[in-house]
């Protein structure tokens, strides 16, 4: 069986010649991180296996590629970027893995949040621009952090918000009292939280979880962190929450569409920090989530386990 691993760009690349092994199955890297969907058949001709950082793979496409039974998506959120059930249909499993960045992404998310609260970007952008305007920024000491998602990622942020002081209230689709998290309804935490970080992996029952409705409940004034996924969210009625300082800030790593355009009215909004898919782009996560990847090629491909 033939590996590509379809979009591994420079980056990741050196991550990846690090972790594979002399004992692993030879995988073949495409180093261009972008890829066109046109391109697709022509670069899985022959391949029975593909491993895909965070590329769409649209079932069109994926259609024509009449060797492909595996595709490996390093993470957890496959289904944002191609349609399970329907490359099932034509005999493609979709793999994915959880846990192997939680801490990453965790403080990525808590870098957010400090970002919004003292408006960094902004004050960034304005000094760089001649201007010099200090802003008034929200102590976070104090302040009430509502965690949406308990899994791995939600518990570390959990853990590191009660390591700074803020009192933390947790959501879970099932409760988790092991997790050590005050958990309350979902209204109530929207209600009390002065900063929302969501954590929920995508799923057909989460996807736009967080609609106008729920937005609407949100503490006026409060923080959003999105470093899930951006289809958790109704993205008209984020950007209208926002406009009118019903939401005060939002911290977003992850988006409907990526990459994110220069004139999307997100990117427009001077009370929202952005960041480009990055919460997990540590050297130490990175090497666990390629390591996991080669670990399912080579359990798919027969070889023993390591």
């Amino acid at each position: 069986m033939k590996t590509l691993f379809i979009d591994c760009g420079a980056q990741l690349e050196k991550v990846f010649r690090r972790v594979h092994r002399a004992d692993d199955p030879p995988v073949t890297v495409n180093a261009q991180p972008q890829i066109q969907a046109a391109d697709i058949p022509r670069l899985l001709d022959g391949y029975d296996i593909c491993i895909d950082d965070h590329s769409y793979l649209p079932t069109k496409e994926i259609a024509q590629c009449k060797s492909l039974r595996h595709i490996v998506f390093c993470g957890t959120g496959a289904s944002s970027y191609m349609d399970i059930p329907a490359l099932a249909s034509l005999g493609v499993t979709v793999h994915t893995y959880r846990g192997y960045g939680d801490t990453a992404v965790a403080e990525h998310t808590i870098a957010l949040m400090f970002a919004c609260a003292r408006d960094i970007a902004l004050s960034d952008r304005k000094v760089r621009g001649g201007v010099w305007q200090p802003l008034e920024g929200l102590q976070l000491f104090g302040k009430t952090l509502g965690v949406i998602g308990l899994g791995g990622i939600g518990r570390q942020v959990a853990r590191i918000g009660a390591g700074i002081g803020m009192t933390v209230i947790g959501w879970n689709r099932t409760p988790r009292p092991e997790c050590g998290v005050t958990q309350v309804p979902i209204d109530e935490l929207l209600a009390r939280a002065d900063v929302v970080s969501l954590n929920l992996s995508l799923t057909d029952e989460t996807r736009g979880f967080l609609d106008a409705a729920r937005l609407a409940r949100i503490k006026p004034g409060a923080i959003l962190v999105n470093t899930a996924r951006g289809a958790l969210v109704d993205e008209a009625a984020l950007i209208g929450a926002l406009e009118s300082g019903r939401i005060g800030r939002a911290g977003l790593d992850v988006f409907h569409a990526e990459p994110i355009k220069p004139d999307h009215p997100l990117a427009r909004l001077d009370n929202v920090t952005l960041s480009p898919h990055a919460a997990f782009r540590t050297p130490e996560a990175s090497e666990n989530l390629l390591r996991r990847a080669l670990d399912i090629v080579r359990k798919v491909q027969g070889y023993p386990a390591v």
